[in-house]
């Protein structure tokens, strides 16, 4: 069988690339086709693999302005010829589900979630985000992309949704039925550390969406103290927003994370994610996490037992939630033991059923007459 895998851009290793990573596992022999590709950056399994980037690689700092090419990626998604592909697996939060496949071809997307620009954070996105000439363009725009992003989720035939609010994003802005699989999280890199030091973590890109102010206005309240590791485009604003007892740590290497997360008190997590890894990768430190109650953690924390959730997004909630874990004794092991279900094996299993169902299922409609 001649597979195909499609990605929206490989120019970072973030969440969605490791579940490529995780899917490209599975099929050794696919190509990876994706919008534009920044070798240099890639894990070292998929420097090794075949990329195929669209035409907008050849534009100018492609691989550093690609959100900026959205709508010149719609069209050179839909300029890859994928006609000798039996099967067409997409990983897509953007356009890579786009892509145009011939009615013999199955297609099933890993849908991380809708356009969040295009959807559920567009009004939020030009509210905070956006300047100038792009402030006036956005409505337009969005306006033709929300379209497009609409109509092309009608060439997919499976679509495989990475939590349940993910799932129910499809279903509102497409109109169609979903099935859940959690991404897969390397559980087995993290272990119970000791001992347990007097510091609170945000581990996160600085991006205003992730609401790491929230943070660090709840711990300036509380003179706590909140190590903040990763970097951004918020990182300046934010630093002077921090008071003594917050330290910036800028970006972590990989092999420091397990002690980093394993010896914090808790994880703070005020943002909203569609899925979020790192608040399972803090619990297979055994670490309890203190989140919003809204996006992926709804499936990944069970409040009062790995974690503590709020439902304001507020500096006021976020005390709270505080305060409440500081009153509670967390059973590290059970907490580890809960990660557990999210490891990749389980992945695995479930992403290869839905696949073999759905080649069944299309073979069946195909030999129909």
């Amino acid at each position: 069988m001649r597979v195909a895998l499609v990605h929206d851009w490989l120019v970072t290793m973030g969440g969605a690339e490791r579940v490529l990573e995780e899917i490209s596992r599975m099929y050794p022999d696919a190509p990876i086709y994706t919008g534009v590709v920044d070798r240099s950056r890639l894990s070292p399994y998929l420097k090794t693999r075949q990329i195929i980037p669209t035409l907008v690689q050849k534009w100018p700092k492609a691989t550093r302005f690609y959100n900026r090419y959205l709508p010149l990626l719609m069209y050179g998604f839909e300029q890859l010829d994928l006609s000798h592909y039996d099967l067409v697996i997409s990983s897509s939060a953007a356009v890579a589900k786009g892509v145009i496949t011939r009615a013999e071809t199955l297609h099933v997307s890993y849908v991380h979630t809708p356009m969040r620009y295009a959807w559920d954070l567009y009004h939020e996105y030009q509210r905070l985000e956006a300047r100038g000439i792009s402030r006036a363009l956005m409505g337009p725009v969005f306006h033709y992309m929300r379209l497009w992003d609409r109509v092309s989720t009608d060439r997919v035939d499976v679509l495989i949704a990475n939590s349940t609010t993910v799932q129910a994003r499809i279903r509102k802005h497409y109109r169609r039925s979903s099935v859940v699989i959690h991404p897969p999280v390397a559980v087995s890199h993290y272990s119970l550390m000791e001992p347990i030091e007097d510091y609170y973590l945000v581990l996160s890109r600085l991006v205003s969406y992730k609401r790491i102010d929230l943070a660090i206005d709840a711990c300036n309240a509380m003179k706590l103290p909140l190590w903040v590791a990763g970097d951004g485009p918020e990182r300046a604003r934010l630093q002077r927003r921090a008071g003594p007892t917050i330290r910036f740590l800028g970006s972590i290497a990989e092999r420091e994370l397990g002690p980093l997360m394993g010896q914090a008190r808790a994880l703070l997590f005020p943002g909203e994610e569609d899925f979020g890894i790192v608040p399972v990768e803090m619990q297979a430190a055994g670490r309890p996490v203190i989140a919003l109650d809204r996006g992926g953690v709804k499936d990944t924390v069970i409040a009062g037992q790995t974690g503590v959730l709020f439902a304001e997004q507020t500096v006021e909630g976020l005390i709270t939630a505080i305060e409440q874990s500081q009153a509670m004794t967390w059973d590290r092991g059970a907490i580890r033991q809960h990660a557990e279900a999210f490891n990749p094996d389980r992945f695995k299993e479930q992403f290869l059923g839905v696949i073999s169902q759905a080649l069944a299922e299309h073979q069946a409609v195909l030999t129909t007459p």
